[in-house]
C-alpha cells in the first residue's frame, strides 16, 4: 500500500470512473493501470495482474485532475499570514480589528478581504488612524481593487493621503505589487506551503495571474523541485514586449521546468470590480447615479494589445466584470480573431452570450463569486438589465466555460468552488438564481484543464480520489469533500 506524498504509482485499484470512461465500464470497479504517467490500461478490478505500487481506492470515485484557471499566486500564498477581515462589518470594526493585529516582520498591519461595499459605516482616513496610529496599515479590499490605508501607509508608499484613505484600480494594483514583493526565498517558502495545501484539495494545476514577471520565479521553483501543480503564468501589458522579444507562445513549455510550467496568456483589466464600484456597467449603480463605473483600456488600446498578441502566438485573457467592458472585450476578439478567454463576465448582456459561443471564446468564471456578490448585486446592481453571474446560461449558449477561484479573493478550493456553481449558494438560503445552477459533470469537467479535460487512456495520469461520491454528495459534503489522494503525473502530491 503507497502511503508517502511523492511515491509513484503503477496501478490504481478498485475505483469508479467518472466521465465518458465510465460509459465502457459502468460504474463497477475498475483498476488503472500508470505508466510514464499517463493512464496506459484500464479493467475490471482483478482482471490485470498487479505490479509495481498500488493505490488501493477503495471503491472510490475517481475524477481528472482539478485546475483553478485564475490564481493570483503569490497573493494567495501570503494572504496565510495577513489578517482576515471576511467576517466584519463595519469600518469601524475593521478599524479596531487593526489596530488590534500584531504587525507583520517588515513593521506593516495587512488586512485583507475587507467587503466595504456591505458596510452601513464608510471607510475614512481619520477612522483608520485614530485605531492604527503610526503603523503603516493597509487593508486590502476582497476584490483587490482597492485599498484601504492610514496616514503611516501614505506616507510610506509615497501617496498623497485621500480623504475615505482609499486608494482604487491602479493605485490599489501597485500597493498591492509592493506588499506581494517579498523577497524570492520568502515568496517561494509561501508558494511551496500554499501549493501543498491545494494539493490536498485535489489540484493539478493553476494558472497564475500574479502581477509580475514570473519566468524566472517558476524556473527557480522548479529548480528548488516544486512539484505540486502543473503551473501557466500569465504576464501584463507593461511586460508583452518582453515576452514577444523571449520568444514566448502560449502553451509551449516553459525551459528548465521538467514540463511543469507553460506560457500562459496577456492579461489585460478592461474595467474595474463591483465591489469597488468601478465595473463599467450600462445603467448607474444604485449608491450613485452618476456612477457606471470605468473603462480602464480604451477599446482601440484593447484590438492594438489584442493584434500584437495574436501575431506573437500569445492569447489573451481580458478581464471584463461590467457589461460594457464584457461587450467592449468581444468587440476586440471579433476585430483580431485573437483566442482566449474573458475573465470573470459577471454581467453580460443576452445578445452577447450567442457573441460568445460564435467566437469561440472562453468564459473563466469563478462560481463561488456568485455566491459571495449576491448581497452586493442586490444592493447595488438592482437596475442593471444584463444576465448578473451567468452560470447555466453560457452552458446552454455554447460558450466554453473554465472555473477558478480568483484566490485570493475566494479560497482556492474547487470543491468550494463546484458546490457555489451546484447550489448557487453557500449557507441555508435559497439558491441564488436557481436557473443558474449546474450539474456536478459539468461543474467537474469545467474544473478540469482548460475546462475540456476527461479520464481517457493515454492520457495524463493526473487524477483525485474523493474521499465521497461527488454525483450524489450534498452541498456541505461536497463543499468540503474529503480528498483521499492527489496524483500529479501518476506521482503522489497528497494522501491521506
Amino acid at each position: 500500500m503507497v502511503t508517502a506524498r511523492g511515491d509513484h504509482v503503477d496501478l490504481v485499484r478498485a475505483v469508479r470512473l467518472s466521465g465518458p470512461l465510465a460509459l465502457t465500464f459502468g460504474d463497477e470497479p475498475v483498476d488503472l493501470v500508470i505508466r510514464d504517467g499517463r493512464l496506459a490500461d484500464a479493467a475490471p478490478t482483478g482482471v490485470l495482474p498487479p505490479s509495481g505500487l498500488v493505490l488501493d481506492g477503495e471503491g472510490r470515485r475517481v475524477v481528472a485532475g482539478l485546475w483553478d484557471h485564475h490564481v493570483h499566486t503569490v497573493q494567495w500564498a501570503l494572504n496565510a499570514d495577513r489578517v482576515q477581515l471576511g467576517e466584519v462589518h463595519s469600518a469601524a470594526e475593521a478599524a479596531r480589528v487593526m489596530g488590534d493585529a500584531d504587525a507583520l516582520a517588515d513593521g506593516r498591519r495587512v488586512g485583507a478581504g475587507m467587503r466595504d461595499a456591505l458596510w452601513a459605516d464608510a471607510p475614512s482616513l481619520t477612522l483608520l488612524d485614530e485605531r492604527t496610529g503610526g503603523r503603516p496599515t493597509y487593508l486590502i479590499n476582497a476584490d483587490v481593487h482597492s485599498v484601504w490605508l492610514n496616514s503611516a501607509a501614505f506616507q510610506r508608499e509615497g501617496f498623497a493621503p485621500t480623504e475615505d484613505g482609499m486608494l482604487r484600480e491602479e493605485d490599489a494594483f501597485e500597493i498591492s505589487r509592493r506588499l506581494n514583493a517579498a523577497d524570492d526565498l520568502t515568496a517561494d517558502a509561501a508558494v511551496l506551503r500554499a501549493g501543498e495545501r491545494a494539493a490536498a484539495r485535489g489540484i493539478t494545476g493553476l494558472v497564475d495571474f500574479d502581477m509580475a514577471w514570473n519566468a524566472q520565479a517558476w524556473r527557480r521553483r522548479a529548480d528548488a523541485g516544486f512539484a505540486a501543480h502543473r503551473v501557466e503564468f500569465a504576464f501584463y501589458a507593461a511586460d508583452l514586449p518582453r515576452a514577444i522579444a523571449e520568444g514566448l507562445r502560449t502553451g509551449e513549455e516553459l525551459p528548465g521546468t521538467n514540463g511543469l510550467v507553460h506560457v500562459g496568456p496577456l492579461k489585460l483589466i478592461t474595467d474595474g470590480s463591483l465591489g469597488t464600484r468601478t465595473a463599467a456597467c450600462s445603467h448607474a449603480y444604485d449608491d450613485d447615479v452618476t456612477n457606471f463605473g470605468v473603462l480602464t483600456i480604451d477599446p482601440d488600446r484593447l484590438r492594438d494589445l489584442l493584434t500584437q498578441a495574436t501575431a506573437s502566438g500569445i492569447d489573451a485573457a481580458v478581464h471584463a466584470i461590467g457589461d460594457r467592458a464584457v461587450a467592449s472585450a468581444l468587440d476586440a476578439f471579433t476585430y483580431t480573431q485573437a483566442r482566449g478567454t474573458i475573465e470573470h463576465a459577471q454581467l453580460v448582456r443576452h445578445a452577447d452570450l450567442a457573441r460568445f459561443a460564435r467566437l469561440g471564446v472562453v468564459a473563466s468564471v469563478q462560481p463561488e463569486h456568485a455566491v459571495d456578490d449576491r448581497d452586493m448585486v442586490g444592493s447595488l446592481w438592482q437596475h442593471q438589465r444584463a444576465l448578473s453571474h451567468p452560470l447555466a446560461s453560457l452552458f446552454a449558449a455554447g460558450i466554453p466555460v473554465r472555473f477558478g477561484s480568483d484566490a485570493p479573493v475566494a479560497p482556492l478550493d474547487p470543491w468550494t468552488t463546484i458546490a457555489a456553481a451546484v447550489h448557487r449558494t453557500a449557507d441555508e438560503r435559497e439558491p441564488w438564481q436557481p436557473a443558474e445552477r449546474v450539474g456536478v459533470a459539468s461543474a467537474l469537467r469545467a474544473s478540469s484543464r482548460h475546462g475540456d479535460t476527461d479520464l481517457e487512456i493515454g492520457g495524463a495520469a493526473d487524477l483525485v480520489l474523493c474521499g465521497a461520491d461527488p454525483l450524489t454528495a450534498d452541498r456541505a459534503e461536497l463543499s468540503r469533500m474529503p480528498v483521499a489522494a492527489t496524483l500529479l503525473r501518476g506521482s503522489l502530491t497528497h494522501v491521506e
